[in-house]
């Protein structure tokens, strides 16, 4: 049951799921009759359990009329919330009813989302199922790949071009350019910039630094680094401004945008790349809803 309190923050009475469950169902069909079909109750029933509901959140959330009922805006601020209440407690009794899970799984993530929400979906994971093995190998997405092709690893979450794909996409990650707030390092002329070492002459060259030509931006770089971590550290310390994918802007940092004189450098597609066996196939499909259930919430840098 869900807990509500009102404006005076007094507790109330909890909010049971079956009245949250009736209305959806009058919401969905806009009709008391109809809607008890579906929750296997009489119209008088659903009738009385709208109006329990409403009594405890002290607000109207249907208009009735000759030809069914309408949601005000107090039910249309309830529906999305009611929904994923009931869905959350439909997948957690799924869940605790499935035999549970016991062996290993191996994933590949980028360096970008080792500080997102993702590592704490793998923990929540482990929680529920305690008797699986997670292990995470860190890396690039060439690199994730090729494990991924040799049977080191179980899932890998990378980045592809972005545009049309055969992936399962989590999501559309723009690379942009990034300066720190408190250094202003955009404004400096020749602006210093922080590269990837290992990309000398491809990515950065072809992309990031024909966004500054094209845009007319004179630039030096200033920093060299293998991994996004030191391009984040380049850029809060003040010492250039990097090519980063939004969802890794650090702290203290903003996106350079056309107000700034900067365009999006390109936009990439985050997905999800599963090997399947039989020895763990079960487990790597729970993972994978993991995941996908945590690329669902926006991820925070």
């Amino acid at each position: 049951m869900a807990v509500i309190r009102k404006s005076d923050d007094k507790m109330t009475a909890p909010l049971d799921s079956d009245l949250l469950r009736t209305f959806i169902a009058v919401a969905d069909h806009g009709n008391f009759t109809r809607a008890g079909e579906t929750v296997g109750r009489t119209q008088s029933a659903v009738s009385m359990q709208i109006r329990k509901l409403e009594d405890l959140l002290g607000e109207h959330l249907f208009d009735r009329g000759s030809r069914g009922v309408s949601m005000t805006r107090h039910g249309l601020r309830l529906i999305d919330n009611a929904r994923r209440i009931v869905a959350l407690l439909d997948d957690t009794a799924v869940t605790i009813r499935q035999p549970a899970l016991d062996g290993a799984i191996r994933i590949g993530i980028s360096e970008e989302y080792m500080g997102s929400a993702l590592p704490k979906a793998l923990g929540a994971f482990v929680t529920v199922h305690p008797g699986v093995e997670v292990s995470v190998l860190q890396g690039v997405s060439v690199s994730n790949l090729a494990a991924l092709e040799a049977g080191e690893i179980d899932i890998a979450v990378v980045f592809e071009p972005g545009g049309p794909t055969t992936s399962e996409v989590l999501t559309v990650d723009p690379t942009v350019w990034v300066t720190s707030d408190q250094h202003r390092v955009h404004e400096r002329f020749p602006v210093p910039i922080a590269t990837y070492t290992y990309l000398k002459g491809g990515w950065c060259d072809a992309l990031a630094l024909k966004v500054l030509e094209r845009r007319g931006i004179q630039s030096r770089i200033a920093y060299s680094s293998l991994t996004s971590n030191g391009l984040s550290a380049a850029v809060s310390s003040g010492l250039a401004i990097a090519p980063m994918t939004r969802s890794n802007i650090p702290a203290g940092c903003r996106e350079l945008t056309a107000a700034d004189g900067y365009d999006i450098i390109d936009f990439s597609n985050v997905v999800l790349k599963t090997r399947l066996g039989r020895r763990n196939g079960r487990i790597v499909e729970a993972m994978s809803n993991a995941i996908r259930d945590a690329f669902r919430t926006p991820i925070a840098p």
